[in-house]
């Protein structure tokens, strides 16, 4: 069966999924659709990389009715599809399977429209039906603690204003060329980059960026996430977030012309975005909406990466260009699996002890060993420990954004300076973003031995794809050759394999700087050997001596352990003009006022953009609805009275 046939097996199989879930029947069937549906899509991918698909026309005698497949969106659709397949085979834990299998078909159909869909009508549709198999996905599971809906409606509101951005950029990139074939549009990548290209580039960084959490459409990730399941979060940070930032990346780099005012505020807005998404991040109790914060740092690590080639691409720096639309490529790939872990690795967490709340539950004491390393190599990858995914990708970026110095404008190499310092802190904060998640989220001591451990299927598939990061990581070398057609076609004839030598990875050469994390993987084990041994040849000579944590001279109490909000209280409290922090003191008495029976703390942030953007618009809608209601009273004289009145506009209309 050749690729083409496995798509098309693939785009079956979800739809058949879709039809099950509609009529309500087979649910173990519907659910193993989906999952081989999936995996169609990954030998698929493996199989035709790192070449792509051949045009296959979808709708005959229809202006840019082709679909086809580049390379990288294969790539970004492996990665992706390797997450999705692990999440559709499990499920979700909530109760109403229905809209949920719905959902997650029209979500990864509408991504595969997205990837490989060659006009803009088709595309916008596409677009359409991923966003409303989001909404699918989540309306069914309900699994947030309070307010239930309202994140799901944020999420709608501001998606539909993205497509409104969108839809006008195409219409204007339409106008331009006289066609919607999306080939029509790479004729624009030749002119000057002048107030009519700034425009249409704008309002894509607008329409996409609303799916990729760019500020300031992040604040619709946690409500949203924070309503369903962890297995929901793995399709939306997966193969729906690789979807959007691939439909970036090629009207960026295919579409318009390189440099100018536009590449700037694109590295601006990534940098700006990755840093207050990681900062409430890290103050999250909860695993999705801490996951979710972390989804839109991460797709704005790669959209500044984007920014980044196109400045290099305005100064003809092909070789520069095509190392940060790489890295870019990279990074996805790799939060794809890490994230896909962590957010199955939630749900197992659900399972085992009914909360997706952040605290010490010694999780690792009674569950399978593949759990724990599953985590452990996700947070590291996130965090950008070596030698995981996440730390070759991000190492590539800060030797991306050090390149500025070859650019020949002031305004360029002031950007990519600042934007190194913005992810050096982004960076930071990562970092002790995901120490918490996994010191406190698996590890510590449990209030009570009674925690059941997480169940073996959670395990494995959180457990595998922990080691896909550290498999992507370790033959990077040899991943690397799957990006080549594509550079080779879109920089001009540069290659990937610039990027390695051997098995040493290069920012291009190596001269600036290299690792290798294929030999860190071989050498790290044998110099493990050596203390290793000194212990051992301790442990043989001094008796082992155990005693307890030390807590101020006094044995360590149970409600004396570290809890989310301790952990992160001294950056909210350094941050605070970002956060605003909120604290709330309740107490519950026993008959007298003078007798206190509970206290009850609550401690929250409030999101940095709800006042001054999202709380106008409103209030305005509720005040609009609330003058409007009498149209929904019944009353049949007001009905009579508007059908009155439109037929007097109708009859004026035709007089004028």
């Amino acid at each position: 069966m050749n690729p083409d046939r496995l798509i098309a097996l693939a785009a079956a199989l979800w739809l058949l999924a879709v039809v099950l879930g509609c009529v309500g029947y087979g649910r173990v069937i519907a659910r193993s659709a989906l999952a081989l549906g999936a995996a169609a899509i990954v030998l698929a991918a493996l199989w035709q990389l790192p070449g792509g698909m051949l045009p296959i026309t979808t709708w005959p005698g229809v202006v840019g009715g082709r679909f086809q497949l580049a390379p990288d969106a294969l790539w970004l659709l492996l990665f992706g599809a390797i997450a999705a397949f692990f999440a559709t085979a499990l499920g979700t834990p909530a109760a109403h399977w229905r809209s949920w299998v719905v959902g997650a078909g029209l979500s990864m159909l509408g991504a595969l429209g997205c990837f490989g869909l060659q006009d803009a009508i088709g595309f916008l549709v596409a677009w359409e039906v991923m966003s409303l198999g989001g909404a699918v996905l989540l309306i069914g599971e309900r699994l947030g603690a309070t307010r239930e809906g309202h994140g799901l409606l944020f999420m709608l509101a501001l998606l539909e204003v993205g497509a409104v951005a969108l839809l006008a950029a195409m219409l204007l990139l339409a106008h331009s060329v006289g066609s919607i074939d999306f080939v029509a549009f790479t004729s624009l990548a030749t002119h000057p980059a002048d107030g009519h290209m700034l425009l249409i580039g704008v309002l894509l960084l607008i329409g996409f960026g609303a799916k990729l959490g760019l500020l300031p459409f992040y604040e619709w990730y946690p409500g949203a996430y924070g309503q369903g399941s962890g297995a929901s979060g793995a399709l939306l940070s997966g193969i729906v977030l690789n979807a959007a930032f691939f439909a970036l990346e090629r009207a960026f780099t295919l579409w318009l012309p390189g440099g100018g005012l536009l590449a700037i505020v694109t590295v601006a807005v990534g940098v700006l975005s990755a840093i207050l998404a990681v900062l409430y991040a890290f103050q999250e109790d909860d695993w999705r909406r801490l996951l979710a914060f972390s989804s839109a740092e991460n797709a704005a690590i790669a959209v500044t990466l984007l920014g980044a080639s196109q400045v290099f691409r305005g100064e003809g720096l092909l070789a520069l260009a095509s190392l940060g639309f790489v890295v870019a490529l990279l990074h996805l790939a790799g939060h794809a699996l890490a994230k896909g872990a962590l957010m199955l690795a939630a749900d197992g967490s659900f399972h085992a002890t009914g909360s997706y709340a952040v605290n010490q539950q010694g999780l690792m004491r009674h569950s399978p060993w593949l759990y724990g390393v599953g985590v452990v190599f996700a947070g590291m990858s996130l965090a950008a420990m070596p030698p995981q995914a996440g730390f070759v990708s991000e190492w590539f970026t800060f030797q991306t954004l050090f390149q500025g110095f070859h650019l020949s404008g002031l305004a360029g190499r002031l950007t990519l300076s600042l934007a190194g310092a913005g992810m050096a802190l982004t960076a930071a904060i990562a970092f002790a973003t995901f120490v918490k998640l996994v010191g406190l989220g698996i590890l510590g001591r449990p209030s009570s031995s009674s925690v059941p451990g997480v169940g073996r299927l959670h395990a494995m598939a959180c457990g595998l794809l922990g080691l896909g990061v550290l498999a992507l990581a370790v033959g990077m070398p040899w991943w690397l050759q799957g990006l080549n057609d594509v550079v080779a076609s879109d920089f001009a004839g540069q290659s990937s394999a610039a990027l390695h030598k051997g098995w040493i990875l290069v920012p291009l050469t190596d001269t600036f700087a290299f690792i290798s994390p294929t030999l860190l993987v071989i050498v790290c084990p044998l110099l493990a050997l050596l203390p290793l041994a000194l212990l051992f040849r301790a442990r043989r000579r001094f008796r082992v001596r155990r005693a307890p944590v030390w807590y101020g001279g006094c044995p360590a109490p149970p409600h004396g352990m570290t809890t989310a909000l301790s952990f992160s209280n001294a950056m909210r409290t350094f941050y605070r003009f970002v956060y605003r922090p909120a604290n709330e003191i309740r107490h519950e008495h026993s008959g007298s006022a003078y007798f206190v029976r509970q206290v009850h703390h609550r401690a929250d942030v409030s999101p940095l953009f709800e006042a001054a953007v999202f709380r106008g618009p409103t209030h305005m809608v509720q005040w609009l609805a609330a003058k409007l209601s009498p149209l929904q009273s019944g009353n049949m004289n007001i009905y009579l009275g508007l059908v009155g009145l439109l037929l007097v506009l109708i009859m004026a209309v035709a007089l004028i």
